[in-house]
């Protein structure tokens, strides 16, 4: 009973989270092909008005419609977060994969500067990538995905090391397959069932990073609607309405809600212990 409790709240998570994600996928490709009205449109005759049958969510401080904003915003987020967690996917997993199938000297060296970067926050990598270089899209992709490399290589080299002394590898060794082809073909595909629970909740780690650097306008230039930017924008204006600040809010919220429980539904259903 106890097992089948397990799975049935896995399934729940899976379910639930599925769906909050996929209304926010469905939301940004939506936005391509229909908006309301044009979401850099300024209305000054409607400006803060309250959600109506004109302004479904209503307006921000400039007239312009909260929900067509929104829609875009939902574009920007997942964009963002997709390219973040693919770069520290692609990277942090290579390196794990690498250092714990070599072992030795590189695994050592792979590790610790993974612990070097592991105290690097991705605010404080953007607010370092913007003095570089400058704010925009590009940096708040790299912050993020960066900060996010290490969770990644721990646990590739993790998985590698648990797989790579299986009989089936033993077996490849002794029958003179070569060492990459070994770890790409026979080690890898059993190791990412872990990686790709942890970028479904890095995705929702992402989304929260690309909000906060925007609201610090170290993340999606300003004349892009996001998340973030709709938030920056609204917190001078909320004693006089709260809807600008609030529909983001929510979206965020919404958003990573539901890779959160994608995330644990997926390592619920795919963890052996369970």
């Amino acid at each position: 009973m106890a097992g089948r409790r397990v799975r049935l709240a896995g399934r729940g998570n899976l379910i639930v989270g599925a769906v909050l994600v996929g209304v926010v996928a469905a939301a940004a490709l939506l936005s391509f092909a229909w908006l309301p009205t044009d979401p850099l449109k300024m209305d000054f005759v409607s400006q803060l008005k309250p959600p109506s049958g004109t302004y479904v969510l209503g307006t921000d401080h400039f007239g312009r419609d909260l929900f067509s904003r929104v829609l875009v915003g939902a574009r920007s987020t997942l964009y963002v977060g997709f390219i973040a967690v693919g770069l520290a996917l692609s990277v942090g997993g290579f390196l794990g994969a690498v250092a714990g199938f070599l072992g030795g000297v590189l695994d050592e060296v792979v590790m610790r500067l993974v612990d070097v970067a592991y105290a690097f926050p991705a605010i404080l990598m953007a607010l370092l990538l913007a003095a570089v270089y400058k704010p925009g899209t590009l940096t708040a992709m790299v912050a993020s995905g960066s900060a996010s490399v290490p969770i990644f290589a721990r646990i590739a080299r993790s998985s590698v090391l648990s797989l790579k002394e299986r009989d089936y590898v033993e077996a490849g060794r002794a029958l003179g397959v070569r060492s990459g082809r070994l770890l790409l073909r026979h080690i890898l595909p059993g190791a990412l069932g872990p990686l790709i629970v942890q970028a479904s909740l890095s995705l929702a780690v992402a989304v929260l990073a690309e909000a906060a650097l925007s609201f610090l306008g170290l993340g999606t230039p300003p004349d892009v609607p996001s998340w973030g930017n709709m938030l920056r924008e609204a917190q001078g204006f909320m004693a006089m309405s709260p809807y600008p600040a609030l529909v983001p809010g929510l979206a965020i919220v919404w958003t990573v809600l539901g890779w959160s429980l994608l995330g644990d539904g997926l390592r619920d259903l795919w963890d052996p212990r369970a």
